[in-house]
């Protein structure tokens, strides 16, 4: 059938590509870096590719089901972030932004573990994390064959769509596994393969240690996505496990757990060239749109965010810098808008310095001129397709960012409004079975969201937000009374009277029956106000968005295969999806303007050179100024300096954070943490001259644990090794 022509394609791309490396005897090592590949994948090509960069590792090293590899001994922390194993007994190292919310969850003003640090001498110590988990990838299947049961050529995208999903269900739920395990499919190269993957979710992970804020956030925002770069960006978890060293939830009986396999620590340090891989659960890249897309993100979507963005954080951060307890409940939240906020302006900057579009347009023309020369006549209309569906999906993918960065995200009380309208859906759809399931899992979520909030924060962030959204919403999306509003006064008015301004109002006005809240919901001016804005959102926005989205997906399934078909010599990773992935790479300096030179390397003397005391930003504490004069680095230091971060060409993305490098004998050598500002476009557009990943020097970590934290006890349990010594 035409229709499985069209997906096993891949698999006979990399067999092509495989014999063209075989084949090939000088390869330009930018054109091998970048990619997020399938670590059950790395068989042939990849496995020479990284051989030429100086790996010394098998494929089977990496990833083997039957024996320890060193996927055994990396776990997605949090479902966000990625982690990794470091001893025998469970220890667990990721960044400290990755455990800011755990570490956050356990301070007060009484006990500032964010300002402070924390760090447990025995396992009595260490704090356990309510709906905190470590999620580790046991095997991965190629179930393709299985998805596709079913699907021909003639189907329209709805029903394929809908057969697919029935057919992963039912692979899901046949799959062969263990009573503890779980699993769950996910769709590569556009929906041309699916792969399944076998996991274990342990829920018992206790804090064990974290620098202070001014060690693991050094830096903090002005420092975000920028090199020369100084953050000691790490924390320490454990992973505890039942008796039988099986996954289980928190027990005072729980032990630490048994990993099939943890990475012992190089303390022999990077030097340019040096091979690096990193092991993680990349989020999301796109780099396969076609470059009209791309244009609208860049010169659309993101200049709308990021001016949401930029008007929450102003007055954010002018309420964290004069109360130490707002600082506290907002730390978690404004690191997280301000990260992605910082990222997009990066983002938009690479894609112009880079001249990424012209060099699509470039490809696109490549691709038009081979289709009309070979005559593929079903690939001929898909550059005129995309534009087409991108000019009619522009003003709707406007509006839903416009919905998600203000009244989803930047405007907590308008969240906390969505809520509560998804709970009088819940009723309208399924009744009052609906309405209680729906009201017990919102206000556990609410109990989370009211610990973190402050009304006299919300309230101006509001105020702007909503103006701005009147103001910028394509107005066909927008409620005919937004144009006679005075959004000041209205904002006087909701956080004068409302009730969803605190947990014990939201729990007065959901308790009773499904028609009893509802009447109280609706008799709020919050609710109200929110209520306008979602119900749009759900009636106009959301359904057009997604129908357009769907005829771009097909369009893009379909336009994947095609480069691959006419371009067979070219390489092409599967987009990061939130899946095990593996990247390689090697330490590298760069160029991010003509006259500027990067050198790979920075040290603790730039945290000096940076150092402003009392600054919320680069404040350093005193025994760090203490060690640093003293010189008392012990065996972490390299010719007498101490290493605090480097650079490497790696690719990576949102939930690599925490990801390890791995050096080219698989000790760990550093703890990712960032990427550069220039090289943020990576998501849509890699580029081996600028993109670099920014790690934590692994002698770094260790350094604050032993001679800053004095936690022997930790340092005792690790693998510490030389292999450059051998």
């Amino acid at each position: 059938m035409k229709q499985f022509k069209l997906y096993f394609f891949i698999a006979t791309l990399f067999v092509s590509l495989s014999i063209s490396a075989q084949k090939t005897e000088k390869i330009d090592t930018r054109d091998i870096q970048g990619g997020m590949w399938v670590p059950s994948l790395l068989e042939g090509m990849n496995e020479q590719e990284m051989q030429l960069l100086g790996s010394k590792m098998t494929a089977k090293d990496i990833y083997d089901v039957n024996n320890s590899s060193l996927k055994d001994a990396v776990a997605h922390f949090g479902g966000g972030c990625t982690s990794e194993i470091i001893s025998p007994n469970g220890l667990l190292l990721t960044n400290h932004h990755c455990g800011f919310g755990a570490i956050q969850s356990h301070s007060s003003i009484e006990h500032d573990y964010l300002k402070d640090g924390f760090w447990a001498m025995s396992y009595d110590e260490e704090l356990p994390n309510e709906n905190l988990s470590a999620t580790f990838i046991k095997r991965i299947d190629d179930v393709t064959t299985q998805v596709f049961e079913g699907i021909t050529d003639n189907m329209d995208e709805a029903a394929k769509m809908k057969l697919i999903n029935q057919n992963i269900l039912k692979v899901t739920k046949n799959v062969q596994k263990e009573a503890w395990q779980d699993s769950f499919i996910r769709s590569f190269f556009k929906g041309n393969q699916y792969l399944l993957f076998v996991t274990e979710e342990f829920k018992d992970v206790r804090l064990v240690g974290a620098p202070p804020t001014s060690i693991g956030k050094f830096g903090a925002d002005t420092d975000n996505w920028m090199w020369p770069r100084h953050t000691g960006d790490f924390s320490m978890f454990r992973v505890y496990a039942d008796a039988n060293n099986r996954p289980a939830v928190y027990s005072k009986d729980n032990v630490p757990y048994k990993a099939d396999h943890y990475l012992p620590i190089s303390l022999d340090g990077v030097e340019e060239s040096d091979f690096t891989l990193v092991f993680g659960f990349p989020g999301r890249t796109n780099e396969y749109l076609p470059a009209v897309a791309v244009d609208q993100i860049v010169n659309v979507l993101n200049p709308a965010k990021i001016e949401v963005r930029d008007n929450a954080l102003k007055i954010m951060d002018s309420y964290m810098r004069k109360d130490d307890a707002i600082k506290i409940k907002y730390a978690s939240k404004f690191a997280s808008i301000a990260n992605y906020w910082k990222k997009w302006i990066g983002e938009n900057q690479g894609i112009h310095q880079t001249n990424a579009l012209v060099k699509k347009k470039e490809l696109e023309a490549e691709f038009s001129k081979i289709v009309a020369a070979k005559d593929l006549v079903g690939y001929n209309t898909l550059l005129s397709d995309f534009e087409t569906l991108y000019k009619e999906i522009k003003s709707v993918s406007l509006a839903r960012d416009y919905w998600i960065e203000v009244a989803y995200r930047n405007v907590e009380l308008l969240g906390i409004t969505f809520k509560a309208f998804q709970l009088e859906q819940a009723f309208l759809r399924g009744g009052e079975p609906a309405f209680e399931k729906s009201r017990t899992v919102i206000l556990n979520r609410l109990k989370g969201t009211y610990k973190n909030y402050s009304a006299i924060v919300d309230q101006p962030i509001f105020e702007k937000l909503v103006s701005l959204y009147a103001e910028k919403m394509p107005k066909e999306f927008l409620p005919e009374s937004f144009n006679e509003l005075d959004f000041k006064a209205l904002s006087t008015s909701i956080y004068a009277t409302s009730k969803l301004l605190t947990l014990e109002g939201a729990e007065e006005l959901l308790s009773g029956s499904a028609e009893e809240v509802i009447k109280k919901l609706n008799a709020d001016n919050a609710y109200v106000f929110g209520k306008k804005i979602h119900t749009i959102f759900y009636s106009k926005i959301e359904p057009k968005f997604q129908q357009l989205n769907m005829k771009i997906g097909a369009v893009q399934k379909k336009y994947m295969t095609a480069l691959m078909e006419v371009f067979p010599n070219k390489r092409f990773p599967p987009d990061a999806n939130s899946t095990l992935r593996v990247n390689y790479g090697m330490v590298q300096g760069y160029e991010p303007k003509d006259g500027i030179y990067y050198t790979n390397k920075t040290y603790l003397k730039g945290v000096m050179e940076k150092y402003v005391p009392g600054d919320y930003e680069f404040d350093v504490p005193q025994k760090l100024q203490d060690l640093y004069e003293a010189k008392d680095y012990g065996q972490y230091a390299e010719n007498g300096k101490l290493p605090v971060n480097y650079l490497s060409t790696n690719h990576m993305t949102g939930g690599n954070s925490g990801s390890p490098i791995i050096d080219a004998h698989g000790n760990m050598i550093g703890l990712a943490f960032d990427t550069t500002w220039e090289g943020t476009m990576s998501d849509l557009y890699f580029d081996a001259d600028i993109v670099r990943s920014i790690s934590v020097d692994i002698r770094y970590v260790l350094f604050i644990i032993d001679k800053y934290a004095g936690a022997q006890n930790l340092i005792d349990e690790m693998t510490l090794v030389h292999p450059k010594k051998k």
